[in-house]
């Protein structure tokens, strides 16, 4: 099992670490309820450093990532970064990524850490052209600042000023006393904060530095427990349960990250069924009962007919209801949709319910 460079700082601050991904991680420290409403509230601080990072450059750089990409990167500016997914040659998604733009001739793709090898393999396989393609995922940790207090906790450690930064704009900047890390404007959180790239050997410093720069905004240590029921809350897709090899980015209602101005892999089968319509959607819904929702749990509708499945569901700290996402046929996929899901040996009414389910 891998380890990121900080895995030793978890477990002496107590984290109950588990197998994610092939990593060794931390998925919780006082629990998931407190540290989930810690980042709704206040600030946040999540490893996220077994995420994979490719970095694409020369000339032919631009024209390979629109090759697989569905979203149009040639609208990106310098300093832009842009989400998108991978298609692959049925229409499913190999994996859904951001898009970091240096300049004409160099990007970076942050991409799952599940996927790593599987996405390495599927864009070499279309480098025709010889772009400059450089895995560099073991080189780099990743720390998400998350919460409404990020700015402030932060802010001492950079002469950069971070209220400048857009969402989606990313900066080469001083961090800590190092040059050139990357801070993005970016989160997974729907709370608003930073992610920050650099190298592993300087990891140790810069997240000392995060939680003592921090302390005085309540900062905490997140594990991947609260980073999914956060996620959730934002009706955010995680790949592997709400988007896989087998769903399309119109079935997981992408549409908008999903452009046709550009030929990628499945990209005129995609806007056929943009035009024409899928049989099934992905859809939020609420438990309208007792019980959770639990990927795989089968959902029904009125006359006892199975009409699709679970992908994510969890009791929502934040709203305090029983909350999940789903693929029903289309035809239920309408906001107030009365669904019943499968606990156990009962059917639990739910109802299908507009995202993202937590409203800034």
């Amino acid at each position: 099992m891998k380890t990121t460079a900080l895995t030793q700082k978890h477990i002496d601050l107590g984290a109950k670490m588990v197998p994610f991904a092939g990593y060794n991680m931390p998925v919780q420290y006082q629990g998931v309820t407190v540290e989930h409403l810690n980042v709704r509230e206040k600030v946040g601080v999540f490893d996220v450093s077994h995420m994979g990072e490719f970095f694409i450059e020369g000339s032919h750089a631009l024209d390979l990532i629109q090759r697989l990409s569905s979203n149009d990167v040639s609208t990106l500016v310098d300093g832009q970064v842009q989400y998108s997914c991978m298609p692959n040659l049925k229409g499913g998604i190999v994996d859904d990524l951001l898009v970091y733009k240096f300049n004409a001739e160099k990007y970076m793709l942050v991409v799952n850490a599940s996927n790593i090898e599987k996405d390495w393999n599927w864009i070499n396989k279309f480098n025709i052209n010889k772009a400059i393609i450089s895995n560099l995922s073991n080189d780099y940790s990743l720390l998400a600042v998350q919460g409404p207090m990020a700015s402030q906790a932060i802010q001492s450690l950079t002469s950069l000023d971070l209220s400048t930064l857009k969402y989606y704009t990313f900066a080469l900047a001083d961090f800590c006393g190092f040059k050139d890390v990357i801070i993005s404007a970016t989160g997974y959180t729907g709370a608003g904060g930073f992610e920050i790239y650099f190298r592993n050997k300087i990891a140790e410093t810069i997240w000392e530095s995060i939680l003592e720069s921090g302390k005085s905004y309540g900062i905490q240590p997140i594990g991947l427990a609260a980073r999914d029921t956060l996620r959730l809350e934002m009706g955010f897709c995680l790949y592997g349960n709400d988007i896989n090899d087998e769903t399309s980015p119109i079935e997981a209602g992408l549409t908008w990250i999903t452009k046709f101005n550009n030929n990628f892999n499945y990209s005129k089968e995609l806007q056929l069924q943009k035009e024409n319509g899928v049989q099934r959607k992905r859809v939020g819904f609420e438990i309208l009962n007792r019980g959770i929702a639990r990927s795989g749990y089968k959902i029904f509708n009125k006359k006892d007919e199975e009409i699709g499945f679970v992908t994510s569901g969890t009791m929502s700290p934040s709203l305090q209801k029983s909350i999940g996402m789903g693929y029903v046929k289309s035809e239920y996929a309408k906001i107030d949709t009365d669904l019943y899901i499968k606990i156990r040996n009962k059917k639990i009414q739910a109802q299908v319910t507009k995202l993202p389910f937590y409203k800034l």
